[in-house]
């Protein structure tokens, strides 16, 4: 059994064996590496000679990389992926590219080769930043961009962000990463203080986004509910929460998009406090295609 699946492997073929693996052409193993993820693809590299040929093919990784990767290598210095093959300029933009000062990140899924984008709080338009009777920077290694925003206490709550960025054709959805509650280190153990949390069960806050094309979304979300989420055995509290705002359609990279967003509570009948904002996520979760052939089908 063990020396079938070794010949199997390396297309030696005796008096009584067909053809095995490693007698199918490199080119028809790249057309069906075409249908595979990039993942898959590099687990079958090891397979045989022509496996492994095929696995390293421009054609096969320019196929996997997204329609716009040179706007990404764009925000690279040259020499990151001059002379590199496909499959490398792959593994170099599967990495977090950071830009405008470092408060924002691009990369490409590993899976399915579509662009994501994080931005920090850093990156965004926080009223009474500067002053530190209400927000204060927390450096923290929670957080891919090392640092959160820290409200102790506002009576006008307010966080703004754009960007604009010629993403590839798909559907995209944007999250707020936020976490109630201060956090420290202690003896080695992760530590929370809740003193300044109030006022998010008074309100709900209003989560919105926009696009230079004219789509919109919102949303709103009571961030402090314990009753609730005691009964649903939700913990919101000490925890990092994804807070979906909505989703938004990319046609075409031409022209570029531009999208904003905002997540505020300006009732000034009560303050709030005792908040962490880490960033906004902008992540892929469908292709436009596929939507629209789903819609035939209905």
């Amino acid at each position: 059994m063990g020396s079938s699946l070794s010949n199997l492997n390396d297309g030696t073929n005796g008096l009584a064996m067909g053809p095995g693996l490693g007698d199918i052409p490199e080119s028809c193993v790249a057309c069906v590496f075409m249908y595979l993820t990039p993942p898959e693809i590099c687990n079958l590299a090891g397979l045989n000679r022509s496996f492994r040929g095929a696995a390293s093919s421009d054609s096969v990784w320019e196929k996997k990389l997204p329609a716009n990767y040179q706007d990404l290598l764009d925000l690279l210095p040259p020499e990151r992926y001059h002379s590199l093959s496909k499959k490398d300029i792959f593994a170099v933009l599967s990495r977090p590219i950071p830009f405008d000062d470092d408060n924002k990140e691009l990369w490409i899924d590993r899976v399915t080769g579509r662009v994501c984008m994080a931005i920090s709080a850093r990156g965004m338009a926080i009223t009474g930043i500067e002053d530190r009777r209400y927000w204060n920077w927390i450096p923290t290694e929670e957080s891919r961009f090392h640092v959160v925003a820290y409200l102790q206490q506002i009576w006008w709550f307010e966080v703004d962000g754009t960007v604009r960025f010629h993403l590839p054709p798909g559907i995209y959805s944007l999250s707020f990463r936020i976490h109630l509650g201060r956090f420290t280190k202690r003896l080695g153990r992760r530590v929370c203080h809740f003193e300044h949390t109030h006022g998010w069960d008074l309100k709900p806050v209003r989560f919105s986004l926009s696009t230079s094309d004219g789509q919109d979304a919102s949303c709103e979300y009571y961030l402090d509910d314990v009753e609730r989420d005691e009964a649903l055995k939700q913990h919101k509290r000490g925890c990092w929460i994804e807070y979906r705002v909505g989703e938004f359609i990319v046609s075409g990279s031409e022209p570029s998009t531009e999208i904003q967003w905002s997540m505020k509570q300006i009732d000034c009948t009560h303050s709030k406090g005792g908040l962490c904002v880490d960033s906004v996520f902008i992540n892929p979760i469908g292709d436009v295609k596929e939507q629209k052939r789903k819609a035939f089908v209905k």
